[in-house]
This record gives structure tokens, C-alpha cells and sequence, in this order.
């Protein structure tokens, strides 16, 4: 690897602050510490959170509810909501229902979004500009990411809730998220951790192998249902965690890596301003 391309990928791993190594239980710990915390600091009452069925809701919606357990075991109120936000039947609704019961959640509210979704993909209509499906289908896979979005300030609005997010360094170096969409949130608990270390932060907390190695999928897009982040990436999560720990990785992959991570810096940074 040339001095420049280890140079910018030091780079990148400092902005995300993904560590090459994590102690999983101390982590857990220092996680569910920091949730409770900040609840009680910020007098919330609830943490809000989707639950897809994936590794990295179930990961971060354990970790919420055995935060709100221990404020309340201090004397304090507080629950835990999990969200179901299914797009009419969801393929993968065993995987969902297994994450609900590893999370143990206190409360469960179940929306589906597709009227809302197709009824902003309808009021569109002609205005997109396109009529090719695929662009279509990508556009309205946004739309339900932040119909989601919409859903959970909803309710968080009305129970003196804090929005939970699920990202990680592995899909924000990838800008692989919707802006303002699965990128809206008040608080991060997975932030600063790869992919394989919110795995071992699942297994950590007992999720079964089912849930804490499942493939990884954002299945926003109706033509190609359950289509693996890999498959987007174009190259694995393997590569993306070794690039984060600092390891040399195949050229093609480091270029894909790094092209991504240029080209949605946008994502990963505030609105622009103009200069004072």
C-alpha cells in the first residue's frame, strides 16, 4: 500500500473512530451506561427504535432496553418501544419476531407504511422525471426509509421518546443509509464500532447466531427484495471491517471503500452553510 492511500485510510478510521479492538462485555457495558445516562440527563421517557429483524436493530434495541431496566431498577421511569415498520408483509418477518423476542422489549407498536409511502410515491407521480422502473424503485425505497423515520419522531413525540439510530462505522464509511431517512436519529449507540464488532456485541448479549451473523440487507427496493449490502457495496463486509481496523486490503476493495466514503461525505456532515 503507497504511504498516501494508508495515510488517507488513518484518515478516515480517526473520523469514524472505529477501533482495531474492543472488549465486547466492556462495551456492552459502557453502551447501556451511556443510554441510561443520557435518558435521565435529557428527562426522556422512552427510547424509540425499528426493529428490522437485522443484527444491528437487535443489537442497539437490547442495549436500549437493558438501559431503560436500569434506570428503572435506580428509581426512575422509563420503557423501551420497539417499532414494527413493515412495507405491507415483510419476507423476513420470522428474523423480526426472533429479534423482538432476543430484545425482550417492554412495549411492541406495529405500523405499516405502506399507504403512507405509496401515497407520497402517487402524489409524485409525474415529477420525477423518470419513468424507469429502476429509479423509480430506488426513489421509493427512500421514501419508506423516511416514512420509518416519520413513524418513530411520532410516537417518540408523544411518549417524551429518544429516536434510536443503528449506525456503525461499517455503513456510515459506505454512506449506505437514507439522509434523513435511517440517518435521522437523537442518539447512536453503535457509533465507532465495524460490522463484525456489533456482531460480537450481539453474541455478547445471548442474540442467537440467527440474529447477530444474519446477512446484512437494507431491503428498501421492491425489484430486488432482500438484496445483500455486499451486493451494493461490491465488496464484503470482511474487507470494509479489515480496512477499519487499520489491516491491508485488495486494491479494488480499498478503492471501492474509499470512493464511497468521498463521494457521501455529504451524508456524514451537517447542512452547508454559507461562510461567516
Amino acid at each position: 500500500m503507497h504511504d498516501e492511500q494508508l495515510q488517507k485510510q488513518k484518515e478516515i478510521i480517526a473520523d469514524l473512530g472505529v477501533q482495531a479492538h474492543i472488549d465486547a462485555a466492556a462495551e456492552v457495558e459502557r453502551r447501556v451506561d451511556f443510554l441510561a445516562r443520557y435518558l435521565t440527563e435529557h428527562h426522556g421517557r422512552t427510547y424509540v427504535l425499528g426493529i428490522s429483524g437485522g443484527v444491528d436493530s437487535a443489537t442497539a434495541g437490547r442495549l436500549a432496553q437493558l438501559a431503560v431496566e436500569r434506570i428503572r431498577a435506580q428509581g426512575g421511569e422509563a420503557s423501551f418501544i420497539a417499532m414494527r415498520l413493515p412495507h405491507g408483509a415483510q419476507a423476513d418477518e420470522d428474523d423480526a419476531q426472533r429479534a423482538l423476542a432476543f430484545i425482550r422489549p417492554d412495549r411492541v407498536v406495529t405500523v405499516d407504511i405502506a399507504p403512507a409511502s405509496e401515497a407520497m410515491l402517487a402524489a409524485l407521480g409525474n415529477h420525477l422525471g423518470t419513468d424507469d422502473p429502476g429509479e423509480r424503485d430506488f426513489i421509493f425505497g427512500n421514501i419508506k426509509s423516511r416514512q420509518r423515520m416519520v413513524a418513530q419522531y411520532a410516537l417518540a413525540g408523544a411518549t417524551g421518546g429518544v429516536v434510536v439510530g443503528t449506525d456503525h462505522g461499517g455503513e456510515a464509511v459506505m454512506g449506505f443509509f437514507t439522509k434523513y431517512g435511517d440517518s435521522g436519529y437523537d442518539i447512536a449507540p453503535l457509533a465507532h464500532l465495524n460490522k463484525r464488532q456489533v456482531r460480537a456485541l450481539a453474541s455478547e448479549l445471548g442474540a442467537p447466531d440467527s440474529t447477530a451473523q444474519k446477512q446484512a440487507t437494507a431491503d428498501l427496493e421492491d425489484l430486488a427484495p432482500q438484496k445483500p449490502d455486499e451486493e451494493a457495496f461490491g465488496c464484503s463486509y470482511d474487507e470494509i471491517d479489515d480496512f477499519l481496523e487499520g489491516k491491508e486490503i485488495g486494491q479494488d476493495a480499498f478503492d471501492k471503500i474509499v470512493t464511497a466514503y468521498t463521494r457521501t461525505m455529504h451524508k456524514r456532515r451537517m447542512p452547508a452553510e454559507p461562510p461567516r
